[in-house]
């Protein structure tokens, strides 16, 4: 079976570690719904994608040499609910000029932003696990993964059941079954994104897969980020 575009692309490079847009391009490929966005080589282009996406937005590094982006340069790789052409223009070009100072390959990636408020972040990852093969995991995303560190796994490949079952067990699950009036979150549609992505690292080589935060909600689910580590060959 042949690799998926964005890690054959990563290979031709010689990169281990996937970009976020290839990232998030590898889960679409796998059903798993993302948000919208572009990859933009200067502030021009930025402001552009901004307008064709429509405001809010959020504007984030993009490159394979930056993997937390949030406490990259100081804290300016990630800028969130940008609302105006000059506010886009400005956090483009402050992360441009960061990344020409520290000497690496940069775009920036620009993107819908999401109200978090309408659901439950939650974390739906993958690793290769050097005992058991591929292993899932589901927990409580966003700043709370490593807060509460509160976490199950699966080895994978893992049916809708068995994903189910995993989520259930999580301290937090409460949360997502209509917590205190909230709506219930999309639990099916949740199931279907840890499913996809214990087949995907069962399926490709993969080292590691973060979906952190996956936003959950009465909808269904989107991946807000996505962080994929290719297995050295």
């Amino acid at each position: 079976m042949s690799d998926p575009e964005p890690i054959a692309t990563a290979r031709e490079d010689g990169r281990a570690t996937l970009t976020e847009a290839e990232g998030k391009r590898l889960l679409a490929s796998a059903g798993v719904e993302t948000t919208d966005f572009r990859v933009c080589v200067d502030a021009d282009a930025a402001v552009e994608a901004a307008a064709a996406i429509g405001y809010p937005v959020v504007v984030k590094v993009a490159s394979p040499e930056v993997t937390h982006k949030s406490d990259w340069a100081g804290g300016i790789g990630v800028a969130v609910g940008l609302d105006s052409p000059e506010a886009v223009r400005d956090a483009a070009a402050e992360i441009l000029a960061a990344a020409e100072e520290r000497g690496i390959a940069a775009d920036v990636l620009v993107e819908e932003a999401m109200d978090v408020d309408r659901g439950t972040e939650v974390i739906v990852g993958g690793v290769r696990d050097p005992s058991f093969g591929p292993v899932v995991l589901t927990g409580l995303g966003g700043v709370f993964t490593e807060i509460f560190e509160d976490t199950t796994h699966r080895i994978a490949p893992i049916d809708h059941a068995e994903a189910r079952s995993a989520i259930d067990e999580l301290r937090a699950a409460e949360l997502l079954y209509g917590y205190r009036g909230s709506d219930p979150a999309d639990v099916d549609a949740l199931a279907a994104a840890v499913v996809a992505v214990g087949d995907l690292v069962v399926g490709h080589p993969i080292a590691e897969l973060d979906v952190n935060p996956l936003l959950t909600t009465a909808d269904g689910v989107i991946a807000l980020d996505a962080l994929v580590v290719l297995e050295d060959v």
